[in-house]
């Protein structure tokens, strides 16, 4: 009886460690290697680096732009704001109040900062992930006037910027038009800050 219980069990034991050897550590390795040789960027996180090699973000994760100078972010409900360690939406409702206070706060800021007419959503609304590394053109070119006063530049040499900055859907139907923060605020810094460059 003894034998039998030793042979049944032999193949369950034997079938487990060989599942966890190809699916615990063969699987992750082909794929980590496959991503490397072809995607080795997005494989390694899509590292932005400045003209010295150092890395000052990443262009598919959002950061905080909160000087006049920059494109500014969507609110984030990721931590204190655009933490990657507590990635998540806020998980309210449109009926919370507490949602509903944020917004008009997020709502009432965009306006002392200038901004008039409609507010476009992502100025006032976080995204799921609370790292969004991107805004809607529209979002992008309500913030022009600010931007083009305090680096003193024309508005149209912005707004031409915006435009250049537009990535469109993929296929010309998968997702929306996008404006990428990161790339967008370094283009700005490449500008300078007088409307002759």
């Amino acid at each position: 009886m003894g034998n039998d219980i030793i042979s049944s069990l032999r193949p369950a034991i034997v079938m487990t460690i060989l599942f966890a050897i190809l699916l615990g550590i063969g699987y992750p390795l082909a794929m980590t290697g496959i991503g490397q040789a072809l995607f080795p960027s997005q494989a390694n996180g899509s590292l932005v680096r400045d003209s010295g090699g150092k890395v000052i973000g990443s262009a598919v994760v959002g950061q905080a732009f909160t000087s006049d100078r920059y494109f500014q972010t969507r609110p984030s409900a990721a931590g204190d704001g655009y933490d990657g360690l507590a990635s998540s939406g806020s998980n309210l409702g449109p009926t919370a109040r507490v949602l509903a206070d944020r917004v008009s706060a997020d709502a009432a800021k965009r306006r002392a900062e200038g901004v008039v007419g409609a507010l476009p959503a992502d100025l006032v609304t976080a995204s799921g992930s609370g790292l969004d590394p991107d805004l809607s053109p529209e979002a992008a070119l309500v913030q022009v006037p600010r931007i083009a006063s305090a680096r003193g530049l024309t508005e149209s040499r912005v707004r031409a910027l915006v435009a250049e900055q537009t990535a469109h859907p993929l296929l010309g139907f998968i997702g929306e038009k996008r404006v990428n923060l990161l790339a967008i605020n370094r283009e700005l810094d490449r500008l300078g800050t007088s409307p002759d460059r």
